[in-house]
C-alpha cells in the first residue's frame, strides 16, 4: 500500500457535497487526526469535535452526560457521518491482564463500562442525530484483538472481553437501524497500532502515525456499501471475523 504522504487527502464522495460529521473522542490522537482530515475535505461543511473535555463534553461511565450530550445537540442539525474515536486500554492506571490471577472485578467493570456500554449509550442518544433518507455512516474505533475467532495469543482480558461486547452490541445495533435507515453503514474499525498515548507503553514508537490511520479509515468508509448489518475492518479494508 502506498504510504500516506504520496496519497491525495481523503474526501468523502459516497456522502453528499455538504455532509456534516460528528468525531467523539477528538482529544485523543487518532480523533484529532480524524477532524484534522475532515476539516480539510471541501464536500464537508462542517465537523463537530467532542470529547470529555469539550463544550458540551461526555464521559462514558456516566450515562446522564450523555443524555445532556444528546440535549445539547438537539438543535445542531443532523449529521451524514459520526465517528466514535473514544476507548481505553489502560484505566485508573491498570493496564491489560497477562494472566487469569490478574483479573480483578471492578477492572473488568471499568472496561466494559468505557469499551462497550458508553459507546452504545452513545449511540442510543445520538442516532436521532443522524440523517435519514440518504446514506449515513456510523463509524466505532473497535480493535482485532476483539474478534473471537481471531484470539490467538490470550491474554488481555478485560480489553478484549470489552471489544467483543462491542462488536456484539454494534451488530445489534446495525440490524435495528437498518429498518428504518437502510442506507446506513454501521462499521466496527480497526485502526491499527496508532501511536498514542493510548499504545506508547505497548509499543513504543513502533507505530503508524494517526494522520495515516485516519486517512486509510476514510477511505475505507467511503467504499463501504450499506448491507443491514455491521461490518468488521481494519484500515486496509480486510474483513475481520467477528
Amino acid at each position: 500500500m502506498q504510504d500516506q504522504t504520496t496519497l491525495p487527502a481523503p474526501s468523502m464522495q459516497s456522502l453528499r457535497a455538504g455532509y456534516s460529521a460528528l468525531v467523539l473522542g477528538a482529544s485523543g490522537a487518532i480523533g484529532q487526526a480524524f477532524v484534522t482530515l475532515l476539516q480539510s475535505d471541501p464536500r464537508c461543511a462542517s465537523v463537530t469535535a467532542l470529547s470529555r473535555s469539550s463544550q458540551p463534553g461526555f464521559d462514558l461511565s456516566d450515562p446522564a452526560s450523555l443524555e445532556r450530550l444528546a440535549l445539547a445537540l438537539a438543535d445542531a442539525g443532523k449529521f451524514q457521518l459520526v465517528i466514535d474515536a473514544t476507548g481505553a486500554l489502560t484505566l485508573d492506571g491498570r493496564g491489560p491482564e497477562k494472566r487469569l490471577d490478574e483479573l480483578d472485578a471492578q477492572a473488568l467493570l471499568a472496561a466494559m463500562s468505557v469499551n462497550a456500554i458508553g459507546p452504545a449509550l452513545l449511540l442510543k442518544q445520538l442516532l436521532s442525530r443522524l440523517a435519514s433518507g440518504e446514506r449515513v455512516i456510523w463509524a466505532k474505533l473497535s480493535a482485532r484483538v476483539g474478534s473471537l475467532e481471531d484470539n490467538r495469543k490470550g491474554g488481555w482480558y478485560g480489553y478484549r472481553a470489552s471489544k467483543a461486547a462491542l462488536n456484539m452490541l454494534l451488530q445489534t445495533a446495525a440490524i435495528e437501524i437498518a429498518r428504518r435507515r437502510p442506507l446506513a453503514v454501521i462499521a466496527a474499525l480497526q485502526p491499527g497500532t496508532v501511536r498514542s498515548s493510548l499504545s506508547q507503553p505497548f509499543v513504543g514508537e513502533q507505530a503508524q502515525d494517526p494522520l495515516e490511520s485516519a486517512g486509510r479509515l476514510l477511505r475505507v468508509l467511503d467504499a463501504l456499501a450499506p448491507t443491514g448489518r455491521a461490518q468488521f475492518v481494519d484500515h486496509a479494508g480486510q474483513s475481520i471475523p467477528w
